[in-house]
């Protein structure tokens, strides 16, 4: 059975109903924020993307150009990233001073905070009456704990800002659905707007989410007059035309510079002329598994050596396969560390023999199994632990941490499982989001953990209402 219908606006203060429930919500906040400074002084680092973001940030506040330098300082237009990380630093540079990454990270700390609340009142929202402030409480402290959200906060990356808009979009979603209002209704669409310009992948946010905000609550239609509906359907016309403006002005701009039609961000974060290397890309598909295939080979192309020695064993079927990668890699390094349209056409001609070979696991076990490295996997890509974290006899102490990451990753996973199972309201959206994000994500060559991080805030949610029937059946028990 579903929960009840949703209560009133005023139950939202649920955290003040008894000083047990103000030291709880209060206390996990204050370890949230500790827990986030913690790893601020620790792992703030300012590299690669961030660096990236900030020379957009800067040539818009300097400039008014959306534009990357190279190392002449020499501005070039760009489309390979959008625009909303590089907006909000650029905020963050006028206000902090130029090139303050830390305030922005600081900022970004309050942010995911306020976001771990804000899924403590959308657990609330949809628990059951009998187990909702209990799911509550529950979500808000495995939010506040949760270390993988956690250390992108402190770092000068999207991936804070994107938790955020997922929290804001559940919260406006959860309060729309009770009464459909402006509020809640801005509030959702400020977040799947901004989540989509954060990341091209954000859309399926609100592609999972769009459906129940379309479908008023039956409650409320039953004492809706004529002239609610009209107001509710313009509602979500100004709603949709606030959602489309960004993105068609965004296609009209890089249809001017670029003469290209682009309304997100191209999938490999190429400017318009410049080579994906698909011969590249296809073999890669052929047996990358894991991050450290990832960084170390997918991630040290161009620039960089390719080495033999880094690739496992199901990268080559047979000798003659792995003389032919390894003359491909050799002429890689006498081409200057760089590719060219006759060696990707050699790699494309290895990928299709390597697929010819063995149809079943190009096309579906090694998707499945780099979506499962994504979601299962230690998450220790932004700490000081060696790639090869399972070698324990490299480094005992790495392992085992690097084991108790796993085991409690695995616990967000079975909380979010059994919290399905619970059927709270919403949870088939949110279960959907997380299956269109695992196909997404099975469509890539190179895996990262960090891309099932957004399924995180519903794991909380989840997590929280599973918990929520516990703690309550333990306590009845008990009694």
């Amino acid at each position: 059975m579903e929960p009840a219908p949703f209560s009133q606006l005023n139950q939202d203060r649920f955290v003040f109903r008894s000083r047990r429930g103000i030291l709880s919500a209060g206390a996990a906040m204050v370890a949230g924020a500790a827990l986030r400074l913690w790893m601020l002084r620790k792992f703030f680092e300012v590299n690669g993307d961030s660096q990236l973001y900030g020379s957009m940030a800067k040539n818009l506040l300097m400039h008014g150009r959306y534009a990357v330098s190279d190392g002449g300082g020499m501005l070039h237009s760009t489309l390979i990233r959008l625009p909303g990380y590089p907006l909000f630093l650029a905020l963050c540079f006028r206000i902090f001073g130029m090139e303050n990454y830390f305030w922005a990270s600081c900022v970004q700390v309050v942010l995911e905070l306020l976001g771990c609340w804000l899924l403590a009142v959308v657990a609330y929202r949809v628990s059951a009456p009998a187990t909702r402030a209990a799911a509550a409480h529950a979500t808000l402290w495995l939010a506040a704990l949760c270390p993988f959200t956690a250390v992108y906060a402190a770092e000068p990356l999207s991936e804070a800002l994107t938790l955020f808009s997922i929290a804001v979009a559940l919260w406006g979603l959860v309060r729309y659905r009770e009464q459909p209002v402006w509020g809640p209704a801005l509030a959702f669409t400020f977040a799947v707007t901004y989540a989509a310009l954060l990341r091209p992948d954000g859309v399926l946010l609100g592609a999972a989410l769009v459906v129940p905000l379309l479908r008023a609550p039956r409650s409320w239609l039953a004492g809706a007059s004529g002239k609610s509906g009209n107001a509710h359907r313009r509602m979500l016309a100004v709603c949709f035309v606030l959602a489309v403006v960004p993105f068609a002005l965004w296609a009209v701009r890089n249809a001017r510079v670029f003469h290209v039609f682009q309304p997100l961000a191209p999938r490999y974060a190429t400017d318009p002329g410049e080579n994906t290397w698909p011969g590249w890309q296809g073999w890669t598909k052929t047996w990358c598994l894991d991050f450290i295939s990832t960084y170390q080979v997918y991630w040290a192309m161009p620039g960089s050596p390719l080495e033999m020695k880094y690739l496992p064993a199901r990268a080559t079927d047979t000798p003659a396969q792995y003389a032919e990668t390894a003359k491909l890699f050799a002429d890689y390094e006498s081409n200057g560390e760089e590719l060219s349209p006759e060696l990707d056409a050699r790699f494309a001609q290895l990928a299709a023999q390597r697929i010819s070979a063995h149809p079943l696991r190009s096309h579906l076990l090694l998707p499945l199994g780099r979506m499962l490295d994504m979601w299962l996997r230690p998450r220790v890509e932004n700490l000081p632990i060696d790639l090869d974290w399972w070698v324990y006899s490299h480094h005992h102490v790495e392992t085992r941490f690097s084991w108790f990451y796993a085991g409690l990753n695995a616990v967000y996973l079975l909380l979010g499982i059994a919290g399905l199972l619970a059927r709270p309201r919403l949870w088939p959206w949110m279960l959907l989001y997380m299956l269109l994000r695992s196909a997404l994500l099975c469509t890539i060559e190179a895996p990262e953990a960090r891309y099932t991080l957004e399924c995180f805030p519903m794991l909380f949610v989840l997590g929280g209402a599973a918990l929520g029937r516990i703690f309550v059946r333990s306590k009845k028990t008990l009694a």
